[in-house]
């Protein structure tokens, strides 16, 4: 076997081909990454060749077309930020990168990750794209928030949120200074342009899920609604992919990092390479789950009087629910309020293992 590995950029790449004892076989840049340039590459090696390409912006483009390419025999998608060699190379070059992925590879040692199908691709941007409008949105009312807050002799609406349509109409005619005026006023234009953009995805997102059977599922998890059930199914994929729930965990990244040496055993702060989205996903169902779930608000209140912090205390909330999760999914039951850790069976006939996995 010989080993490629790529390095891909928006308008060109570098390949590097190892022998099976490592040495250079062939080694070019490929302009314009029209499938053309890749087939004639892979070629010229004449043996079927492994690739590994890095988990960069837009790899689904790249991953699909090497994997309808003659001459690749597998196609291995790796974690960047985990390819210390690379990430830590004092030298560093389009050539030298890709020979440093083709000999992790050949060595087995690539940080490899998930590669969903073609059919939750898709599905998963509009809903990032929801989650990354929304933060923005929060930017904005953030702004909105500093600018009103500057003229606190302003005699304000009655109403909980500012952002209803009474608080915004009030906005509109606030009296303000000049700058104030026009920084407001641009603030308000966006913000209604982002809500507009998040309703309608949000409205995407509950029909291309409505068939979902994990989010149907999740769905049943205090705290879960329509917009995170959708979140959390397309980002575990398929959760025969997490033998234990401890894995889903640690792939949500809602458990401490562990170094032990000589004995000794030290945690510390949460793991930094996880799935960010994930993670956000489980720790917004926390925040309403013990509002609205007698365990769960039970559950978070205990961790307080242990001395936790409320983010520290949300994220155990958190890391309980990826547990219940995983249950409910592997084991294909919906939730329980009664034996919200056992999850008993429930009434309605249960998935088959070929639902469960359905992107």
């Amino acid at each position: 076997m010989i080993y490629t590995g790529i390095d891909y950029h928006k308008r060109y790449s570098v390949a590097c081909t190892l022998d099976a004892q490592g040495q250079k076989l062939h080694e070019a840049r490929i302009d314009g990454n029209v499938p053309a340039a890749f087939a004639a590459y892979f070629k010229k090696l004449g043996t079927p060749s492994e690739v590994v390409i890095e988990a960069c912006w837009n790899w689904g483009v790249l991953y699909d077309l090497l994997e309808g390419t003659a001459g690749v025999a597998k196609v291995v998608l790796s974690h960047p930020a985990k390819n210390r060699i690379i990430a830590d190379a004092q030298i560093k070059n389009d050539r030298i990168d890709a020979k440093a992925l083709a000999t992790l590879l050949r060595g087995d040692f690539v940080a490899r990750v998930h590669v969903p199908s073609r059919d939750v691709r898709q599905p998963k941007n509009i809903v990032r794209q929801r989650l990354w409008l929304a933060r923005v949105r929060t930017m904005i009312r953030n702004r909105i928030h500093c600018v009103i807050d500057r003229h606190p002799l302003l005699e304000r609406p009655a109403v909980k949120d500012i952002f209803s349509n009474q608080g915004k109409a009030w906005m509109k005619r606030a009296p303000l200074p000049p700058a104030d005026r026009t920084l407001l006023d641009d603030d308000l234009a966006i913000h209604a342009l982002l809500q507009t953009q998040v309703d309608a995805l949000e409205k995407i997102i509950v029909a291309d899920n409505a068939a979902n059977p994990l989010a149907e599922r999740l769905q049943t998890l205090p705290g879960v609604g329509k917009i995170l059930a959708p979140v959390l199914a397309l980002e575990i994929d398929q959760i025969a992919r997490f033998p234990t729930a401890d894995k889903l965990c640690a792939y949500a990244g809602l458990v401490p990092s562990t170094h032990a040496s000589g004995g000794k055993i030290a945690h510390g702060r949460m793991l930094p390479f996880c799935n960010r989205w994930l993670k956000w996903a489980f720790i917004e169902a926390a925040w309403v789950a013990v509002g609205c779930s007698d365990y769960f608000g039970t559950f978070y209140r205990k961790q307080r009087l242990r001395g936790k912090g409320a983010n520290d205390a949300i994220t155990i909330v958190a890391r309980r629910m990826a547990i219940i999760a995983w249950k409910m999914l592997a084991h294909q039951r919906d939730y329980s309020p009664q034996a919200p850790d056992a999850t008993p069976a429930p009434a309605m006939k249960p998935l088959s293992p070929a639902a469960l996995t359905k992107d």
